[in-house]
């Protein structure tokens, strides 16, 4: 190689991953670098599981590099990778059928930090979010999409994006505003 695999760009790597073997590892090693923790940040949020996370996380690479042996125009390696690691998290959800009500996750703190309850109460709020809230809600918030970009990788209208995530944001304030309330008192 001419060059060092890092100065390549995304879409040159992605296409390296359909070429010779020694060629195609280091690729998928310099993309896998690039991109993995920012798809398994994806997973963890969506899924709030460990285990479901690294299941989905491990493939969505799978499918990533099974992508190469079709032909395919690649423009925004990230975005697909997040793509495939949406529809899994969303499949895995459905398959789960497992409805949860913010009353499940309520569970009395005997700890006094309150940024720790805090914490725990914003990812209790992203629980019991609909999925389709939480998937774009994360996509904006925790990984910075425009509403475009998601509109885009989740293939729905712009406005049903805008509508989604203001009401994945209304509904985590609601779950929220009790203990807020109660913190003013302090």
């Amino acid at each position: 190689m001419a060059k060092d695999i890092e100065k390549y760009n995304d879409d040159e790597l992605y296409y390296m991953l359909s070429s010779d073997k020694k060629s195609a590892e280091k690729a998928f090693a310099e993309l896998y670098a690039r991109y993995s923790s920012r798809v398994y940040a994806y997973c963890r949020r969506f899924l709030g599981n460990k285990e479901d996370a690294q299941d989905v996380f491990q493939e969505t690479f799978v499918r990533f590099l099974d992508s190469t042996k079709q032909e395919r125009l690649m423009t925004n390696v990230p975005a697909f990778l997040l793509k495939i690691a949406r529809n899994l998290c969303v499949n895995l959800k459905r398959k789960q059928l497992n409805p949860v009500s913010f009353e499940d996750y309520m569970v009395v703190n005997d700890s006094n930090n309150d940024s720790n309850e805090l914490l725990g109460l914003i990812t209790t709020a992203m629980e019991v979010l609909p999925d389709e809230y939480k998937d774009m809600f994360i996509l904006r918030e925790y990984d910075g999409l425009s509403y475009k970009e998601i509109s885009d990788l989740a293939n729905v209208p712009l406005s049903t994006v805008k509508i989604r995530i203001f009401r994945a944001k209304q509904k985590i304030r609601e779950i929220l505003a009790p203990y807020l309330k109660e913190l003013e008192r302090f």
